[in-house]
C-alpha cells in the first residue's frame, strides 16, 4: 500500500512544485541533469530535492514505500550523495571530491545524483569546479543544488544559467500545522501557534512544537525590545544574547567534538606500540589539527545560526509594530501574532520612522557578524541602537 502522497508528503505547501517535479520524472522530455531548488529558509528546499531523488530512483515514481524510497529518504542510498556543509563555506576540494562522485555510473540505482544544501556557501574555486561538471554533465548524473535565492550573492549567474530551477515560497501556516499534527503527533492547538510563531519555517516549527526549551528561547528574545529602556539593560540584554549563543553552540558540539576525535585517534592508532607506529604517527598531528580547524568552523556556523534566528525574530517583531503603527485598522498578518500587544506597545513608543530604523539596525548586524565582527561588540551596538526614547 502506497503512503499518502509517496515521497512528495513531506514537501509541504508547495503544489505547483510538486506538479513540475512529478512531470519530470514521467516525461524524460522534461527532465534535465542540473536542478537549482530556490526558496526562503524554511520553504524545504532541501527536503523537494530528496523527495525528487527519490522519485526519480523510484521505478514506480515515487511511492514512498519501496526500497529506493526509503533508502533515498534516509540518506543511505548508495547513490544518492548529499553535501550539508558543517562550516562556513564549501572549499575547493569538497567541490573536487563532488566532481569525482559524479563521474561514476550508477551502482543500484537508476541515476549517480549530487545533493548540495545550501550551495550558496560555495567559495568561488568550488563553484568554478561545479560549474565545470554541469558544463560537461556525465551521463546518467543529475545535480541538484539548493540555494536561498537567485541573486549572485547566493549563486553565480553562470551556475544558474546552466540549471532549470525551482522556485518554493513559505508555505502557509495552516499547511505547516497540518504536517505537525498528522506527521508528529503535536496537539492541533500547539501547532497552530508553533506555525504561526515560525512564520512558515517548517523546521522551526516543528522544533517549537517539540522543545520547550525553544519556546523559551524565542519568548527570552522578544522580551528583549520594551526592556532597553536603559544603557544597563542595553548592555545585560545583549549579554543575553551573546551567553545564549554560546550555550547552544557547546551544547550542540561538545559531544560529537569528542566522539569525532576519538574515532579519528583510534583510527590512526594513536597511543598503540609496535614496529612502524612511530612512522605513521607522523601525520597524527596534522590530521588532528585539520580536524580541530573543520569544527570551529562548524561552531562557528552554529553560533551564526543561533544569532540569525533571534535577529530574524526581533526583526519581525519590529515589523509588526511599523504595520500596526502604520495601518492601525487593518487586519493585516503578522510575524508575532501572540504578541501583538508588544507590537502596539513598541508601535506607539516608537512610530513607523522609529521602527523602521531599528530594523536597519538588525540588518546591519547580521552583515556585522557574517564580516567577523566579534558578536559581544556587533550586538551591543545592536541594543544600544534599539534603545527606547525616554517617555
Amino acid at each position: 500500500m502506497s503512503a499518502p502522497g509517496g515521497v512528495w508528503a513531506e514537501v509541504v505547501g508547495q503544489p505547483s512544485v510538486v506538479a513540475e517535479l512529478r512531470a519530470a520524472v514521467t516525461d524524460p522530455a522534461a527532465m534535465t541533469h542540473a536542478w537549482l531548488f530556490t526558496g526562503p529558509p524554511g520553504s524545504g528546499r532541501s527536503v523537494a530535492a530528496r523527495a525528487f531523488a527519490a522519485a526519480l530512483q523510484c521505478p514506480a515514481g515515487g511511492d514512498g514505500t519501496c526500497h529506493e524510497c526509503r533508502t533515498v529518504l534516509s540518506g543511505t542510498h548508495a547513490d544518492v550523495n548529499v553535501i550539508d556543509p558543517d562550516g562556513l563555506t564549501i572549499g575547493v576540494a569538497e567541490a573536487r571530491e563532488l566532481v569525482r562522485i559524479a563521474g561514476r555510473a550508477p551502482s543500484q540505482g537508476r541515476w549517480q545524483m549530487i545533493i548540495v544544501e545550501d550551495a550558496d556557501r560555495m567559495s568561488e574555486a568550488a563553484a568554478n569546479a561545479v560549474l565545470k561538471m554541469i558544463e560537461e554533465p556525465p551521463p546518467r548524473t543529475v545535480v541538484m543544488l539548493c540555494a536561498p535565492s537567485l541573486h549572485p550573492d547566493d549563486v553565480s549567474v553562470t551556475v544558474r544559467s546552466r540549471c532549470r530551477v525551482v522556485g518554493l515560497r513559505t508555505p502557509p501556516a495552516d499547511a505547516v500545522a497540518d504536517v505537525l499534527v498528522r506527521r508528529d503527533g503535536v496537539d492541533p492547538a500547539l501547532a497552530a501557534w508553533a506555525a504561526a510563531a515560525a512564520g512558515g519555517h517548517v523546521g522551526r516549527a516543528r522544533h517549537l512544537a517539540r522543545d520547550e526549551g525553544a519556546r523559551l528561547s524565542r519568548k527570552a528574545v522578544l522580551d528583549i525590545p520594551l526592556s532597553l529602556v536603559s544603557l544597563a539593560a542595553c548592555l545585560n540584554a545583549a549579554g543575553d544574547l551573546v551567553s545564549a549563543a554560546q550555550e547552544e553552540t557547546d551544547a550542540a558540539t561538545s559531544a560529537v567534538n569528542d566522539t569525532e576525535t576519538e574515532a579519528l585517534k583510534n583510527s590512526l592508532g594513536v597511543g598503540a606500540r609496535g614496529p612502524g607506529v612511530v612512522a605513521a604517527n607522523r601525520g597524527v598531528a596534522g590530521q588532528l589539527k585539520d580536524l580541530e580547524k573543520r569544527q570551529k568552523l562548524r561552531a562557528t556556523r552554529i553560533g551564526r545560526d543561533s544569532f540569525d534566528r533571534a535577529l530574524v525574530d526581533l526583526a519581525g517583531l519590529y515589523r509588526d509594530a511599523l504595520v500596526l503603527d502604520a495601518a492601525p485598522g487593518e487586519a493585516l498578518p503578522l510575524n508575532h501574532p501572540d504578541r501583538r500587544a508588544d507590537a502596539e506597545e513598541l508601535g506607539r513608543r516608537i512610530g513607523a520612522e522609529g521602527a523602521l530604523r531599528r530594523i536597519d539596525a538588525v540588518l546591519a548586524c547580521r552583515v556585522a557578524l557574517e564580516q567577523n565582527v566579534k558578536p559581544q561588540i556587533a550586538v551591543e551596538a545592536l541594543t544600544v541602537a534599539l534603545r527606547l526614547p525616554a517617555t
